[in-house]
């Protein structure tokens, strides 16, 4: 298994629909377990295949349900979502969204149509945290990041904090490399 590059915000990959998986085979099961590891090492509580870059309409989720219980790993391949109940607001990050946590509105109640590893179709019905979760995920899947779901003049705020954030980090890494390289003791040449 391998921790893969997540992709952050505004990478292309986070903008495309993906594409059915039609292939049940050992190379999805590779992709799944290294996305799995991926998300553990992330600490993140759900993935989509295209925050990794693959444009496989997929994700993983592992989500709290209480203080000692989880969902366990859900692997949701080819989903769609037949029914939504309720509504809930709750404040989502996303990890292509470093360091950003907004109120997002969802539905509180999903039924969810997927098939796992095998190719097996499931119905589940999610409630609260879960269907949030699953909520989100399928976003990504539709090339809808959590940021969409604000309101506009939100969304514009959120996103110029964001890129400048980014902007900020991106120069202290240059400055931090350029007092490094002045730190390195000179060469001999013999």
């Amino acid at each position: 298994m391998a921790v893969l590059q997540i992709v952050t915000f505004p990478d292309p990959a986070l903008r495309a629909r993906c594409r059915e998986v039609t292939a049940f085979d050992a190379e999805l099961v590779q992709f799944l377990d290294d996305m799995a590891e991926t998300m553990a090492a992330s600490e993140g509580i759900g993935l989509a295949a295209n925050q990794v870059g693959h444009l496989h309409r997929l994700y993983l989720m592992d989500v709290p349900v209480s203080e000692t219980e989880r969902t366990g790993l859900l692997e949701i391949i080819n989903p769609k979502i037949v029914a939504k109940r309720g509504e809930v607001r709750f404040e989502e990050g996303c990890l292509s969204f470093p360091g950003v946590y907004e109120t997002v509105i969802r539905a509180n109640e999903i039924e969810l149509h997927y098939q796992d590893r095998h190719g097996v179709a499931h119905t589940v019905v999610l409630v609260g945290l879960p269907a949030i979760c699953a909520q989100h995920e399928y976003d990504h899947l539709e090339g809808i990041t959590f940021v969409d779901r604000l309101s506009p003049l939100k969304r514009r705020v959120v996103l110029r904090d964001y890129e400048r954030r980014n902007r900020e980090s991106i120069e202290d890494k240059q400055l931090r490399a350029k007092v490094k390289a002045r730190r390195q003791p000179p060469q001999v040449l013999s």
